[in-house]
């Protein structure tokens, strides 16, 4: 497939994502008059348009934008540095990390005390699983970076699995494993206000990394050569663990944990975006955001007596996408032989 210009691909998945941004909006179990309502909400009005388009329909919205959106660049990136297909912002243990520091707020029964106590203590668990990691690689290179993530994912899964065993009450148990599962549900503006500085901050690191990571997409041989210094690659490395850290763990704390964006939107985007990384990063963000926005239509468009998760829907879609990617790498094996 031949790649299109990046500002026609760029500008294509800008409108996807504005019309499903809409889409967001104006779907409901209520009609209400979507530009009323925003009118409303605006002004400070109290009609049940603004009510229902402030605290639940906007917030809902702009979270599946950031939190997609992240999941998205952040993929491509670390696809790009650890020059691996198979890579997603749950390698590093960043996801589990912060779903660990959130189940903790549960289980100490904190999150009662005030509900923004839950998104704090999921990103005080992101930065703290960063740390440890930075601590792990030292000034190892992306081998390193991939196993200590892989051995830091195993750990926080089974410090998970301990605090989930040792809850007294199955109802707190169910309250964790829900939301563990992802979702949209039920967030504030709060949560959007919350998450966002990381965001920005994490987004802004990755974003920077476009050049450095051309350059590496040969090696570092080849990145120190082309005059990028090893204590440039060094930095490049350390910008992608806390840019990722900051990014995903601030979304993982408002919307627990959401699968498969990071690694499917990538795969997706890659033969129309070329296969320079820099070219990849922003159509990712635009693609996860478009794909997690859909993902939320398609959860309110099912949902029943109990709405399914976000996460659960996302593993559903991009679990048959990543199938048919392996079969076809697979296929390139064998006629390469």
């Amino acid at each position: 497939m031949k790649p299109l210009r990046p500002v026609v691909l760029n500008t294509l998945l800008a409108l996807l994502v504005a019309v499903m941004a809409m889409a967001s909006l104006w779907w409901g179990e209520s009609s209400i008059n979507v530009p009323a309502a925003l009118a409303d909400w605006w002004a400070g009005a109290h009609s049940i348009g603004a009510v229902i388009m402030g605290q639940l329909r906007l917030p809902r919205m702009l979270l599946a934008l950031m939190v997609g959106g992240t999941l998205g660049l952040s993929g491509a990136v670390l696809q790009g540095y650890l020059r691996n297909p198979l890579a997603d912002p749950g390698l590093l243990g960043v996801s589990g990390g912060a779903a660990l520091g959130a189940v903790c707020v549960f289980y100490t029964g904190l999150f009662q005390i005030a509900s923004a106590l839950l998104p704090l203590g999921g990103l005080a668990g992101a930065l703290v699983t960063a740390m440890l990691l930075v601590a792990l690689v030292g000034r190892g290179g992306a081998l390193v970076l991939l196993l200590a993530g892989a051995a830091v994912s195993s750990f926080t899964a089974a410090l998970t699995a301990l605090v989930l065993n040792l809850v007294p009450s199955p109802y707190a148990t169910f309250e964790i494993m829900h939301w563990l599962m992802g979702s949209l549900t039920d967030r504030t503006l709060n949560d959007v206000l919350l998450a966002l500085p990381g965001v920005v901050a994490g987004c802004a690191l990755l974003m920077g990394c476009g050049r450095a990571l051309d350059a590496l997409t040969m090696g570092e041989d080849v990145a120190q050569s082309l005059g990028f210094r090893l204590g440039g690659v060094r930095g490049v490395q350390m910008r992608v663990v806390v840019g990722t850290a900051l990014a995903v763990g601030s979304c993982v704390a408002v919307s627990g944990a959401i699968g498969f964006v990071g690694l499917v939107v990538p795969h997706l985007l890659r033969p129309l975006a070329g296969h320079r990384p820099s070219r990849l990063m922003v159509p990712a963000f635009l693609g996860g955001a478009a794909l997690l926005l859909a993902a939320d239509l398609a959860v309110r468009l099912m949902a029943g007596r109990t709405e399914l998760q976000l996460g659960v829907v996302t593993a559903l879609v991009g679990a048959p996408v990543f199938f048919h990617r392996v079969i076809l790498f697979r296929k390139r094996n064998m006629l390469s032989c």
